[in-house]
């Protein structure tokens, strides 16, 4: 039986989890989902692949694992960065908050999960669960939209988001190199044109 590290067999089976939820979202972000497994999760931290599938059916399951740790934290800073409060109460001002926040997105390890999801099939309720997950990081927006009395809030929103998206895809690294034209390139000039595109929309 293995060495429990922790106060109780409960205590450090949610340690172990946690820590192999950690190694496995270093993996995705470093080296992509096609080296993300099981296995490979356990060796990061000295684990028998056997005791791994205790926690992870599968490449799959992890995936579907991280989405639930991940998108409920951001869902939280997002609601908190619209919230009305801070120097700029305004509804612009928190939109600013909010597509910020978003953006920041883009420099966490959580962002690998976005193309890991597109490139690995997921079982249809793991989908389902994933689209009511990925309409909570865009509720605090359309809420805000809703209580500034603005028409079709949830559309507005979901559309907002794609302005969000497309800014994102412009911070990653190589994306200069897909684009024809010369583009902004700076971090911070591509963010502000991000959010002043943002909240022209919202207006």
């Amino acid at each position: 039986m293995p060495r429990i590290s922790a106060a109780t067999v409960a205590d450090h089976r949610a340690n172990q989890h946690a820590a192999l939820l950690e190694a496995a979202r270093e993996i995705l972000a470093a080296e992509g989902v096609h080296a993300l497994t099981p296995a490979a999760v356990g060796a990061r931290i000295g684990l028998a692949r056997s005791s791994v599938y205790r926690y992870f059916a599968s490449t799959a399951d992890i995936l579907a694992q991280l989405v639930e740790d991940a998108f409920p934290r951001w869902s939280a800073r997002l609601r908190a960065a619209i919230a009305p409060a801070g120097p700029d109460g305004s509804l612009p001002g928190r939109i600013r908050a909010y597509g910020r926040a978003a953006l920041d997105f883009v420099g966490s390890p959580d962002y690998a999960l976005i193309p890991a999801l597109q490139a690995i099939g997921l079982p249809g309720e793991c989908r389902v669960r994933v689209d009511e997950l990925h309409g909570a990081l865009i509720a605090p927006l359309a809420d805000a939209l809703r209580e500034a009395g603005a028409d079709h809030p949830a559309l507005r929103a979901e559309l907002a988001w794609g302005v969000l998206r497309a800014g994102a895809r412009r911070l990653m690294p190589d994306a200069a190199a897909h684009v024809p034209e010369p583009v902004a390139t700076d971090p911070d000039d591509i963010i502000e044109i991000t959010l002043d595109v943002l909240t022209r929309a919202l207006r």
